[in-house]
């Protein structure tokens, strides 16, 4: 770091990170892009690896592909744990190193948000969320896992309690898991098993909101709830969690036997309203200026799922479009400050629009007055979907696997990749079988 050029650092490969890091590449500064992994992860599509329609590489790029022609940037993969704002250094830990200092002139922070479990960390273990890659394989195990155990199972009483999958969220990523387990139950599997039939899968949403979707009007909200049930998912609204433990979920006083539970409910940010010891809100996202600094410290901007910012009185929501365009803007700004050029209007979202796939061939779409559902608006999320992969390679291949599928039925990864060898799931005798009569091979 010798370099006489500003350091910009810039925490977090995400969608926030990487369009600060793109926004800086003509830039007279030297940029280090810090991230905990290698690789820049598009993970809207991350349910499609824990249902088994993409493998993990078609929606992860390596963020040194990606950059390796900007030529003042620099990626380094480390966990970083803390920022001294008065020093301006950014303490980060190696693989064989902790806390080094790495100076910055600039910092942007776009470090993104885990799972929020509501004060109950417990549930975790028996609950995993998805947000990595890591988190998506483990899923694909736990669902693929399910049904082996069923199929090897000799007492069918026990087959409903294993083929039980419980959603708990049914915002977003709730939905779009829950509609393609129900595809994937009731088409791509049926004809893979010989003594369970995987239509008698049942498929349990959970959410303590009035309605699904809960940002989206009415009309979607309500198309999303009848599409989920014609694809036989139930859906229990106004019902909160009270438990999770390896058997299943109590809802309301009522026990769920179930052996794969999925968390979708809920975001916590990272520590970084920590490391700057700054106002934050009741999530713990830092509380930005219009120009997405913080207060006393115009180098420093937070992007993303880390910052809180209103706008025409409202709070940004936590989605990738945002943490793109602030990512952008905070790169911008920089550019303009090191420049020596005015410093940029303060930022302003532009909204273009949310969508969410319900199953195959269908989904909510909207963007200001324009509502869509139904077969266009699953088009228009394909499309949109595809253009915004990192690469041309990854583009053509998920378009091609999205087509082999749609027509066959087939899916792209049915491996269970367990590094600590596979656990059996336990088992119980307490709910009625569903019917079964075994096949003949």
């Amino acid at each position: 770091m010798n370099d006489r050029r500003p350091v910009v650092i810039i925490v977090g490969g995400g969608f926030g990170g990487l369009a600060a890091a793109k926004a800086l590449r003509n830039a007279p500064v030297q940029v280090f892009l810090i991230d905990r992994t290698n690789h820049y992860l598009f993970q809207p599509l991350l349910y499609q690896v824990a249902t088994s329609v993409l493998s993990p590489e078609q929606i992860a790029s390596p963020l040194r592909e990606i950059l390796h022609k900007q030529r003042n940037t620099t990626v380094l993969m480390g966990e970083v744990v803390g920022v001294d704002k008065d020093r301006k250094l950014v303490l980060a830990n190696s693989t064989d190193r902790e806390r080094v200092p790495v100076p910055y002139d600039y910092l942007i922070l776009a470090t993104g948000a885990t799972h929020s479990y509501f004060g109950h960390k417990e549930f975790e273990k028996y609950a995993p969320g998805l947000k990595s890659l890591a988190d998506a394989v483990t899923v694909r195990n736990k669902i693929l896992q399910a049904f082996e155990s069923a199929e090897a199972e000799e007492d069918p009483r026990a087959h409903r309690d294993l083929l039980t999958f419980v959603l708990v969220g049914g915002g977003p990523a709730g939905v779009e898991m829950a509609g393609a387990i129900a595809v994937m139950v009731r088409g791509s599997l049926r004809s893979r098993f010989r003594r369970i039939d995987p239509r008698c899968a049942r498929v349990v949403l959970i959410d303590r909101s009035k309605k699904l979707l809960g940002t989206y009007a009415d009309e979607l909200s309500n198309g999303a709830k009848k599409r989920l049930e014609k694809l036989g998912v139930e859906v229990r609204l106004e019902q909160s969690v009270d438990l999770v433990d390896a058997d299943g979920v109590l809802v309301g006083g009522e026990r769920i036997q179930s052996k794969t539970v999925i968390w979708t409910a809920g975001v916590m940010p990272s520590p970084a309203g920590k490391w700057l010891d700054m106002e934050t809100d009741h999530a713990g996202r830092v509380r930005s200026q219009p120009d997405l600094s913080v207060p006393g410290h115009p180098e420093i901007f937070v992007v993303g799922d880390s910052a809180t910012l209103n706008q025409d009185g409202q709070p940004l929501g936590g989605v990738a479009q945002v943490a793109m365009q602030q990512g952008r803007y905070a790169g911008h700004a920089i550019h303009r400050l090191v420049t020596g050029k005015p410093a940029p209007k303060p930022f302003r979202y532009f909204d273009k629009g949310t969508m969410a796939v319900v199953g195959q061939g269908y989904a909510v779409l909207q963007t200001g007055k324009l509502h869509l559902k139904g077969y266009v608006a699953w088009l228009a999320w394909a499309g949109v979907h595809v253009v915004s992969l990192a690469q041309p390679g990854l583009r053509i291949s998920v378009f091609l696997q999205w087509v082999w599928t749609y027509f066959t039925r087939q899916r792209g990864s049915w491996l269970i990749v367990n590094p600590h060898g596979t656990a059996s799931a336990s088992r119980t005798s307490e709910t009625p079988a569903c019917e079964v009569t075994p096949r003949e091979t």
